[in-house]
């Protein structure tokens, strides 16, 4: 295992691939929403759940504002490298590795750049959101750094580390019986108390903090054909879409979700952002209880694919990742490699490929039983 970076081998553009800065002299500003809508009632952001969003609603621009906002405060993360599961996967592939971001996931780059923009009056009140523990981490972890109140609702059987971690930056937790019902509890609060709810994949400034990542790999990868991405509430996968389909179109990026907490191919093929129903999965980083209108929307506009994992696919994935790279990444991490290694992703023999390991905060009795 090996990481590379900017100065690496991986970090030299090749001669016709031109830099990011050159490109985004030449994207114009997009058009006016309105004109191009997608038409996705049934969200839960924002002051009216029924506007419709648009995937022009967040820009490239979006994104290198937030890297320039969140750079201070969080890290850039490697390019780890491995010759053997490459050879497995019959691909050259890159292993993003977000689970050495702050707080152990790509979650604290979207709520730092949310937290960053509160209004004075917002930052006074405080931020809710709900979460199955990475978001309710960035979220907390964010909030501590510009000085406000976090409130966090979960579902009672959350990972207790994750749990942990996230009254250890100091956010206030609330438990609801599952993910199902946790919205609900969560809105309730909102209302009573007059918190700015904070999505955790569903918001302009979320998706576009994650956006970076598309960035950071454009830069470290410049020659990469292919970029799988696991997706929850989709918040990552449409981030890292725009970002990188606006500088190079050509790169195929593809979504993976379980079988078992499926909501955003299931989306995709109804056309309106769907709720997951009963949510079945070991990777409960991916387990969002439904779709968001905007990241649909993004994803419906950019992304090539979404594909399906099973359960023994995605642990597969995991223990493979810890036996040959010696990383300890939590299932929702491993989702990404899963899909290539089964094929599920499509990836061409041969072709450059980047995967996304992400969360690294693994409940220490579930991974006895995993492994």
């Amino acid at each position: 295992m090996s990481a590379t970076h900017a100065s690496g081998p991986r970090g030299a553009a090749s001669a016709n691939v031109r830099s990011n800065a050159e490109i985004i002299e030449d994207i114009p500003e997009p058009p006016i929403a309105s004109a191009v809508a997608a038409e996705m009632p049934g969200g839960v952001t924002g002051d009216d759940p029924q506007t419709p969003a648009s995937w022009t609603d967040v820009t490239i621009h979006d994104v290198y504002d937030a890297r320039v906002r969140i750079a201070p405060h969080l890290a850039r993360t490697p390019m780890l490298t491995c010759r053997t599961i490459s050879q497995l996967a019959g691909t050259d592939l890159g292993f993003k590795a977000e689970l050495f971001q702050r707080t152990g996931s790509f979650k604290s780059r979207g709520a730092m750049n949310a937290a960053l923009q509160l209004t004075p009056e917002q930052r006074e009140r405080g931020l809710i959101t709900i979460s199955a523990g990475n978001h309710g981490q960035g979220l907390a972890y964010a909030a501590s750094k510009v000085g406000t109140r976090a409130v966090v609702f979960m579902p009672r059987m959350a990972v207790p580390t994750k749990i942990d971690a996230i009254r250890g930056y100091g956010a206030e937790i609330h438990f609801s019986e599952s993910m199902d019902d946790v919205f609900e509890r969560m809105d309730e609060y909102r209302l009573a108390h007059d918190l700015t709810f904070v999505s955790p994949f569903d918001d302009p400034a979320i998706i576009a903090g994650q956006g970076t990542v598309g960035l950071e790999i454009l830069e470290e990868m410049p020659d990469v054909e292919n970029i799988v991405v696991q997706a929850g509430g989709g918040g990552l996968l449409s981030g890292i879409a725009l970002t990188v389909k606006t500088l190079r179109p050509e790169v195929r990026v593809v979504g993976v979700e379980p079988r078992g907490a499926n909501k955003i191919r299931k989306s995709l093929d109804s056309g309106k952002p769907e709720r997951t129903g009963p949510i079945v999965t070991v990777a409960d980083g991916l387990a969002a209880p439904f779709a968001g209108n905007l990241t649909q929307a993004i994803i419906g506009h950019y992304v090539d694919d979404v594909v399906l994992l099973e359960e023994d696919e995605i642990i597969h994935a995991m223990r493979l990742i810890l036996e040959r790279m010696n990383v300890l990444v939590e299932p929702s991490g491993a989702a990404s490699l899963a899909a290539v290694l089964t094929g599920k992703a499509g990836i061409e023999p041969g072709s450059q490929t980047v995967v996304i390991l992400t969360g690294g905060n693994v409940d220490r009795d579930k991974l006895k039983s995993l492994l």
